[in-house]
């Protein structure tokens, strides 16, 4: 099954500083047709004004991914980690038993960024925070893992849960696969281009909601980028 969620139909809160599309359920947006999708809980566009950003407010037992589209978010939590994220790079935190933690733009110009919750395997434990650079060209042509419960395997920042987040940069005409399980749910955004998923076609921002594929071929249209989440 294959699903297109067009980006007119998402949830949407404007804030000023805070200009947020909601695929699924979040906060005042309710739609009990789009609760999450499998391990998945929330994928949020966020599009946030120079300096402004997220005040500290807590989490836990909740894997949190950000990745980057442009500009940068600036992290500080309560375990006394600091970072800066840039654009096409990634940050994650495992919430764990609790933690709180404040994302700020820092920059003079609005950052766009994905926001992705995943729920962990299992509850509590030691909250964890960690970031990478991930250059646009280690990606070219083909998807690269980001993120992963098998961080160690895959190379990629490791999350608590059994579930792979990956992205990939593709020229006009240009083809990625995605081996996987038909029991497993993935989820696509493309940020940038026109793309196609197994034949069926999306928009720029659209999201795309797969089970029951044992493969995915993602054909580019336009210079497109790509994120997918692979999750139990």
């Amino acid at each position: 099954m294959i699903d297109l969620r067009p980006f007119a139909s998402l949830g949407a809160a404007n804030h000023g500083w805070l200009d947020a599309r909601h695929h699924f359920s979040f906060a005042s947006y309710l739609d009990p047709s789009r609760m999450g999708w499998g391990a998945i809980r929330v994928w949020n566009d966020d599009t946030i004004a120079g300096g402004s950003g997220f005040p500290p407010h807590p989490h836990s037992d909740m894997e949190i991914v950000t990745f980057v589209r442009s500009g940068a978010i600036s992290h500080r939590d309560s375990l006394g980690n600091e970072g800066r994220t840039a654009a096409g790079d990634v940050q994650v935190m495992s919430a764990g038993s609790g933690i709180t933690h404040a994302e700020f733009n820092r920059e003079d110009e609005a950052t766009t960024l994905f926001q992705i919750w995943i729920l962990p395997d299992r509850r509590g434990g030691d909250p964890q925070w960690g970031q990478r650079e991930f250059p646009r060209s280690d990606r070219s042509g083909a998807f690269t893992i980001l993120a992963s419960g098998e961080a160690k395997r895959n190379d990629a920042l490791e999350i608590r849960a059994d579930a792979r987040v990956a992205a990939a940069t593709l020229g006009a005409g240009q083809t990625a696969r995605w081996n996987t399980d038909p029991a497993r749910h993935q989820y696509l955004v493309a940020p940038k281009g026109r793309i196609t998923v197994n034949r069926k076609p999306a928009e720029p921002r659209d999201g795309i909601a797969v089970t029951g594929e044992d493969e995915l071929i993602v054909e580019a249209l336009d210079d497109a980028e790509i994120v997918l989440v692979d999750a139990r």
